[in-house]
C-alpha cells in the first residue's frame, strides 16, 4: 500500500476503510447504527419515477472538478493524481461506511447531493434506478469499457450496464497468526473453534451483521440468506452466548492496523484488506489467509453516476480513465481486489504483484461463494449483531 493517503491535488475526507459466477449482490447490509434497510428507506422516500434529472454528458469540455463518494481508501492515489495531471479536473473524495449511508444521503438530497461518481454494491442498484438516484451512462464516452471482462458485465441488477460498471469484487475469509495457532485451520467451523480456544480474547470479526451471522450459517451448512426463525434464533444464541465472550474487536479493516501490528491472532477479513495487512506488516509468513469452506461470501461494487451530478463530463472521463488496463491494474495492486479487467490476472503476474492468491480464485473456489441478499430477515440480523456486540462489550 502506498504511504500517501492524501495525494497532491486530491482533497480527501476518507475514513480508514477498504473493502463471480452468478447473480452477485451486496457488499454490506448496513451502517453502524442502521435501524432500517436500504430497501425500506427507498420505499418510504422515493424520489419518484426512475427518470434522471442529471445533466447529460455529451462529450463536451470537462469541468474543472469532480466529486466522488465511495468506500474509504478505495482508489490508488497514483491513479487519482494521474487523472488530474492528464485531464485537469481536481478530485474531492468523501467516504461512506455502507450502502445504506450512501442511499440515505442521496434520498435526502433529492438530486442535489453535489456528488458525481458513487460506488454502490450490486443488489441496491435496481432500487436506486427505480427511485431516480442514478443517472444513465453515456457509454459512448466510456470506450475503455471494452477492456472489462464480459464475466463482470451484464449482471442481473443492470443487464445492459446502462447505470453501472464493475469497480471491484471480492470475498470473505480470515487470517490467523501461525505463531500462536499452530494447527491448520481451513473452515468456518475451525474459525469459531479457535476463537474460543487459542484465540480467545484475541479474535476480531467484521463489523457487519451479514458477515457476522454468515459465519454461523456457513459453518453449519445453512443458507446465510435464511429467513427461517429457528435458524436465526440458533444463530443469535450461539453468537451472543458462545462466541461473543471471546471476541475482542469488531473490525472491518484489520489490514489497516491489526494485522501489521499483530493486535489480534485471528481475524475475519475481506480478501483485499487481508492482503494489504499481510504485505504491510512485513511478516507475511507469520500470517495465513484462509479461504474457508464449505461456503463463503462474494460481492461486487460498481461505478455509477448520481442523479444531479454537477460534473457529468468529468465523471464519464474518470470512469473511462480508471477502466484502462494500466489503471485497472494499478487499482488492483492498491486495493487488493479483482477489478474486472480482461486478462488482468496475467497482467498482474507479469508485473510481479505479490500474493495474487488473495486476489484471484480458482473455479472450485468460485463455486463455493454465495451472494447475500437484503431480505425480510435483515432487521433480525441487525438485532443479532447489536446483541453480540453488547455481549462482547464492544
Amino acid at each position: 500500500m502506498s504511504p500517501s493517503r492524501t495525494p497532491v491535488r486530491i482533497l480527501a475526507s476518507t475514513t480508514a476503510a477498504r473493502a463471480i459466477t452468478a447473480e452477485l449482490s451486496r457488499r454490506r447490509f448496513l451502517a453502524a447504527a442502521a435501524a432500517a434497510g436500504a430497501t425500506s428507506l427507498l420505499a418510504a422516500c422515493s424520489t419518484g419515477g426512475g427518470t434522471s434529472s442529471a445533466p447529460q454528458a455529451t462529450g463536451g469540455e470537462l469541468e474543472d472538478s469532480l466529486s466522488i463518494y465511495t468506500w474509504g481508501d478505495y482508489d490508488a492515489p497514483d491513479v487519482l493524481e494521474g487523472f488530474t495531471a492528464e485531464l485537469g479536473p481536481t478530485i474531492q473524495m468523501d467516504s461512506f461506511g455502507s450502502n445504506e449511508e450512501l442511499i440515505s444521503k442521496l434520498v435526502a438530497a433529492k438530486g442535489s447531493s453535489g456528488y458525481d461518481i458513487i460506488v454502490p454494491t450490486g443488489v441496491f442498484i435496481p432500487q436506486m434506478i427505480e427511485n431516480g438516484l442514478l443517472s444513465k451512462l453515456n457509454k459512448n464516452l466510456i470506450p475503455n469499457l471494452q477492456h472489462v471482462d464480459d464475466a463482470y458485465l451484464g449482471r442481473a441488477w443492470d443487464p445492459a450496464n446502462d447505470y453501472s460498471i464493475c469497480k471491484a469484487w471480492g470475498t470473505t475469509g480470515y487470517v490467523y497468526d501461525t505463531t500462536v495457532i499452530t494447527r491448520e485451520l481451513s473452515t468456518w467451523a475451525d474459525f469459531l473453534d479457535a476463537a474460543q480456544y487459542e484465540a480467545s480474547g484475541k479474535t476480531s470479526v467484521l463489523d457487519d451483521p451479514g458477515d457476522l451471522t454468515g459465519m454461523y450459517f456457513w459453518a453449519n451448512g445453512i443458507d446465510w440468506n435464511t429467513t427461517d426463525e429457528a435458524d436465526l434464533a440458533a444463530a443469535e444464541d450461539y453468537l451472543v452466548n458462545s462466541l461473543a465472550p471471546h471476541v475482542s474487536a469488531f473490525d472491518s479493516y484489520p489490514g489497516g492496523a491489526a494485522i501489521p501490528q499483530g493486535t489480534h491472532v485471528l481475524m475475519q477479513a475481506w480478501n483485499g484488506d487481508a492482503r494489504i495487512g499481510m504485505l504491510e506488516g512485513g511478516e507475511p509468513d507469520r500470517w495465513k489467509w484462509v479461504f474457508p469452506g464449505p461456503e463463503t461470501e462474494i460481492w461486487m461494487d460498481n461505478w455509477a453516476i448520481a442523479t444531479g451530478a454537477p460534473h457529468p463530463e468529468a465523471a464519464h472521463a474518470f470512469i473511462d480513465y480508471v477502466l484502462s488496463p494500466e489503471n485497472s491494474l494499478a487499482e488492483l495492486d492498491y486495493i487488493g481486489y479483482h477489478t474486472g479487467g480482461k486478462d488482468i490476472e496475467q497482467a498482474a503476474a507479469d508485473a510481479g504483484l505479490p500474493m495474487l492468491d488473495l486476489v484471484f480464485f480458482t473455479p472450485e473456489q468460485l463455486e463455493t461463494m454465495r451472494e447475500g441478499e437484503v431480505n425480510e430477515a435483515q432487521q433480525v440480523r441487525v438485532d443479532i449483531w447489536n446483541k453480540t456486540k453488547a455481549a462482547a462489550g464492544a
